[in-house]
């Protein structure tokens, strides 16, 4: 007899649904989660109901008209309901028979985005930190570099791949924006890989790209940025990533898909490929790169790429680079603030003149509005332009109470 916990249950479902209609509300009844896990279970619908107070009430509002603090983006309707049909069919893309179109489907949206970046291929991974690791991966096989540099402001997960890889690291300094300094960047480079970051985390600053072949490998980490080649008025911005080894870009940030969605790709994907890749007695294809079993995330990154087509894609991201200048001109016009710099990808870096206010100034505005990073030592704050819901009248009027209630006029 089949189980009806692994049947469609429509009233459930519309359950579950409404549930995040309403996801606003109970996040302050939230329920304490069991110590222990139950001996008898409380069923479905009523774990529904126990959990969305705390699961969806008492989320980040990353959507919300004045959030516009990190690179977490809110996901658009379509990449929740591929998201859903992914988990009711469960594809394995390790295994051919257990994801026959899933692998073609991450092939397809593959190859439909590889010539944005000049690259010929590459695969889907949880995130830029494997995506990263991976291509280092490929540079060490293929090119036998011994080490990595990278600037200071790079991500810490090119250390940490080194480290893995046992490779070298050497960071190297970077200016006032926090990009690498050209001129650090070691002449012999015949067994070196050079990192370089399209959007750098703290500043979104994008390293000098024309170093791109100066050494054995040359890997961009274009997570943040690397969706401005989609755009025909940005992508001048990564002008000669194209003659990268390798591009990491993170689709779950700037593509506004769920976590985890990013993808590695290669400038010789099929050499690449060949030297990261390993069989099995029980594998009928090699399996590629670092992970094993792994889930469909080109489903709903296919799906909002066939939604929104490019020019969809583009104007959000326009739009966002638009809302992000016009935040920093706003701080530009007030006598009581400083800016860090015109923001070069969407990221804004600003702070009261005061600087003793800065701590003060950032508990005051919303939750979610603001973050906060430290350059040379010293405390700023910062805004990112990842949601497409953003209204900078509501995050001036919100910036207007705050300094006024600090004494900031």
């Amino acid at each position: 007899m089949a189980d009806p916990d692994f049947a469609f249950d429509r009233e459930a479902l519309s359950r579950a649904l409404e549930l995040m209609g309403g996801k606003s509300e109970g996040g302050e009844g939230a329920p304490s989660m069991p110590a222990e896990m139950p001996e008898l279970g409380l069923g479905g619908q009523a774990t529904l109901d126990f959990l969305a107070p705390a699961v969806l009430g008492k989320a980040s509002a990353l959507g919300d008209a004045t959030a516009f603090a990190h690179m977490d983006p809110p996901t658009p309707w379509i990449t929740w309901a591929t998201t859903l049909w992914n988990a009711s069919v469960n594809q394995n893309l390790l295994h051919p028979a257990t994801a026959p179109t899933a692998r073609e489907i991450e092939h397809r949206v593959i190859d439909w985005l590889t010539p944005f970046f000049g690259m010929s291929g590459g695969h889907m991974v949880p995130g830029s930190t494997i995506a990263n690791l991976t291509a280092l991966w490929a540079a060490r096989e293929c090119a036998g570099v011994k080490e990595v540099v990278y600037g200071e402001s790079a991500h810490l997960s090119v250390g940490k791949a080194a480290h893995i890889l046992g490779l070298a690291a050497r960071p190297l300094p970077c200016g006032p924006s926090g990009a690498l300094v050209p001129k650090a960047v070691p002449e012999d480079l015949r067994h070196t890989a050079l990192v370089l970051t399209a959007g750098t985390t703290s500043t979104g600053a994008v390293d000098d790209l024309s170093l791109c072949g100066r050494a054995a490998w040359t890997h961009v980490d274009a997570a943040w940025a690397g969706p401005l080649r989609l755009s025909q008025a940005h992508a001048h911005v990564l002008s000669g990533i194209e003659g990268a080894d390798s591009v990491a870009v993170s689709a779950h940030k700037w593509l506004f898909q769920p976590k985890e969605s990013a993808f590695v790709l290669f400038r010789d994907a099929a050499r690449a490929h060949d030297a990261i890749s390993f069989g099995g007695a029980y594998l009928a294809a090699p399996n590629v790169g670092v992970l094993g079993s792994h889930g469909a995330t080109a489903v709903p990154l296919l799906a909002t790429l066939l939604a929104w087509g490019r020019q969809g894609t583009a104007t959000r991201i326009d739009a966002l680079m638009a809302a992000a200048s016009e935040l920093a001109s706003l701080i530009l016009s007030h006598d009581q603030l400083e800016l860090l710099a015109m923001p070069q990808t969407g990221v804004v870096v600003w702070r009261p003149k005061r600087t003793d206010l800065t701590e003060p100034l950032f508990a005051a505005m919303p939750p979610g509005s603001c973050s906060v990073t430290n350059l040379g030592g010293e405390r700023w704050l910062r805004n990112v332009a990842a949601n497409p819901n953003f209204e900078l009248d509501a995050f001036a009027t919100a910036m207007e109470v705050a300094l006024r209630g600090l004494g900031i006029r």
